[in-house]
Order: C-alpha cells, then structure tokens, then sequence
C-alpha cells in the first residue's frame, strides 16, 4: 500500500508553534507528535530540520516536511528555496510542503523547479495553494498532493471564509491526492471536509496551539459572569 493510499481518509496532525511560543522546543513538539500518533493520527505536518529530527525518535508516521522562513521582500515563507528542499531531504521527509502561489521566491526558482527538485530528491511535493490556479499550475508540474493550506493567507484571498470548501470543490476537478488545511476547528469541519471529496485533512490550531484552546475556553468562562 502507497502512502497516499494510507492517509487517504485519515488525519494529519499539523505539530507547529509560533515563535516564541512555550511550546516552540523540539522536546515539546516531538511530544505533542508522539500523542498525535498515539491519538489515531495517519501523518504528521511539521516544519524545521530540528524539530523533524526530534520528531522522528518519537514517531514512525510518515511526515509532510517544511521549512518556515521569511525573507524580506518576498512573501512566500513555507519551503521558499531549492536549499529548504535539500535540508528537508536530508533528514528524510516522505512529504514536502511547498507554497505553491506564483509569488516570487528568494532564489529565483519556480513553483515547477522546487517541485522537480522534491521529486527528483524521492519524496512527494505538496502544493499549498491559495487559488484553484496554484493547484492547476502545481499538478501539471508534477504535485502529487494539493492542498487548501493557503487560502486566506495571501493578499487576494484574505478574508475568506474558512474551511476553503470552494477551492477544496474547484481542485477536486483535477482528480489527485487532495487535501483541505486551514480552518478545521471541530470534528463538524473534517466531515464537511471529507463530504465535499477531500482525501485527507490538516488540523493544526484546534489540536496543538493550547494557548489558543485555552483563549476559547476562557472566553466562553469569562462569557458567563
């Protein structure tokens, strides 16, 4: 059985703190994926070479790698070099998410060059796409997997409501591994999600950001008084 063949129908758990974030220790995340694992969880998304690595003594699911980096004047951050590709096949991700938007990158490369190089390396190329064009452009250079990651993060589609489940609809036309990520707040969202033909889902936020569960937790405490 291939591993799409896995996932499909499954959770991925996203194991990610922001910076700054008492959570943002590899020890901590490669916790947090080792209960992912232990909770039913088919794969896991996360990103940075050291927290892969700790990840990886604590977990044989199979990973969607990335690498988060900001470079002042451009605006993709997820995978935006040829060099994250190579640091992230190194340690032997299956899976690299890359953004997937036709936004230049620091390098110079392209969408169609950084997935090549994913492949060409052994691993499948994720395509975090804003638009429905992001995953059209992405599968014909070969992306194995789509996903809804960045609907609502980019300039022209902020402010769309999440779930993406217009895009996760437009991208289903194209027939390939299709993941929704993003938005997925509730066990409600993920069979909407799988309803409307998604493979698999991405929840982040909603399992591993205890600050934020806690922030909703207090609200609704706070609500009542």
């Amino acid at each position: 059985m291939t591993l799409l063949q896995r996932w499909r129908g499954g959770l991925i758990v996203s194991v990610q703190a922001a910076a700054g974030s008492p959570l943002d220790e590899p020890v901590v995340l490669a916790a947090l994926a080792s209960a992912a694992e232990q909770g039913g969880a088919v794969g896991l998304r996360m990103a940075g070479v050291e927290n892969i690595v700790a990840a990886r003594r604590r977990t044989k699911l199979p990973m969607i790698g990335l690498i988060k980096r900001r470079v002042e004047g451009f605006e993709p951050y997820i995978t935006p070099a040829l060099a994250d590709v190579a640091a992230l096949l190194a340690v032997g991700v299956e899976v690299i998410a890359v953004d997937a938007t036709a936004r230049a990158r620091p390098d110079g490369s392209s969408v169609a060059q950084i997935i090549a190089a994913i492949c060409a390396g052994g691993a499948l190329a994720m395509a975090d796409c804003a638009r429905a064009e992001d995953g059209l452009c992405a599968y014909a250079a070969g992306a194995q997997i789509l996903a809804t990651t960045l609907c609502g993060y980019t300039p022209g589609t902020q402010g769309t409501a999440l779930p993406a489940y217009g895009l996760l609809a437009e991208l289903r036309e194209l027939e390939t591994f299709l993941i929704c990520e993003g938005g997925l707040h509730a066990p409600q969202d993920v069979r909407r999600a799988m309803a409307a033909h998604a493979d698999a889902v991405v929840v982040g936020t909603a399992l591993t950001d205890i600050s934020w569960r806690v922030r909703e937790f207090a609200a609704a405490a706070a609500a009542t008084i």
